[in-house]
């Protein structure tokens, strides 16, 4: 079942879990303060279609971050993950990798309201088994980010630099993966309301199927809907771009809620 890593690979282009600001891939440099605690709960529901073959890989990510000063935060998570591959094969459904990161929020103007993070994550590993069915990576793994957020006066703009290794214990997904992916992306986000925020996303991601070319980008629409300040409710629509051979879509929805 080596191959179906290969599907799996593509949700290397988010982050981990659902640690960025949903439904954003790009992530943001908010923190939640001291003592400041956030439940967040998702959706993702990738179609991957071939000449002939068709994929779909559905997860269930959640993640729970602590603020451990009012500029830096703690956070774990980990997700379920469903294939249903092209037929003969089977179904397969399990834990995918779980995680742990902190994001650290090392520079703040006022006057000019811009900020700088910098995230880093470990993804610990599922066992050589659940790699095989396709379910996540049997190796540990390693992200890093910087992170700009710039407050405008339709809402905001973020922008990401990351790396992460993408490492597999199994030799047949090892030939066939790149063993280090880079994200560099924007994410522009309009305050409609007071409710309602519109938001747009668009990066160049390294293709993670080392037979093809190198570079690959994605763009993302989506809309945030705040029905009380702690609580969000998210929905975004995501597609490939320049993906040698692949159509790929994504639907992700998303639940935040923060409290103390």
């Amino acid at each position: 079942m080596q191959s179906y890593c290969r599907w799996l690979s593509l949700l290397a282009w988010l982050p981990a879990g659902a640690a960025a600001f949903q439904p954003l891939i790009t992530d943001d440099t908010g923190t939640q303060g001291a003592g400041g605690n956030q439940l967040e709960f998702g959706y993702t529901r990738f179609v991957e279609k071939e000449p002939g073959t068709k994929t779909v890989v559905t997860t269930l990510p959640f993640v729970y971050t602590l603020g451990l000063t009012d500029a830096l935060d703690g956070y774990i998570g980990g997700s379920a993950v469903r294939f249903r591959p092209n037929a003969p094969d089977n179904p397969q459904t399990g834990a995918g990798n779980t995680l742990a990161g902190l994001k650290w929020r090392f520079y703040e103007h006022e006057a000019s309201k811009v900020s700088l993070a910098f995230r880093s994550e470990i993804r610990f590993p599922v066992s050589e088994r659940a790699e095989d069915r396709g379910l996540g990576n049997a190796k540990s793994n390693a992200e890093a980010a910087l992170l700009l957020s710039q407050e405008t006066g339709f809402g905001a703009i973020h922008a990401n630099l990351a790396v992460s290794s993408q490492r597999y214990a199994m030799a047949g997904n090892r030939s066939i993966h790149r063993d280090a992916l880079w994200r560099l992306s924007l994410a522009p986000v309009f305050d409609i309301t007071e409710q309602w925020r519109i938001v747009f996303d668009a990066g160049l991601v390294t293709n993670p199927h080392s037979a093809e070319k190198y570079r690959m980008g994605y763009v993302e629409a989506g809309a945030i809907h705040a029905p009380t300040r702690n609580l969000d409710l998210a929905f975004g629509i995501i597609r490939d771009i320049d993906h040698q051979g692949h159509r790929v879509h994504m639907v992700t929805a998303g639940v935040t809620w923060r409290f103390r």
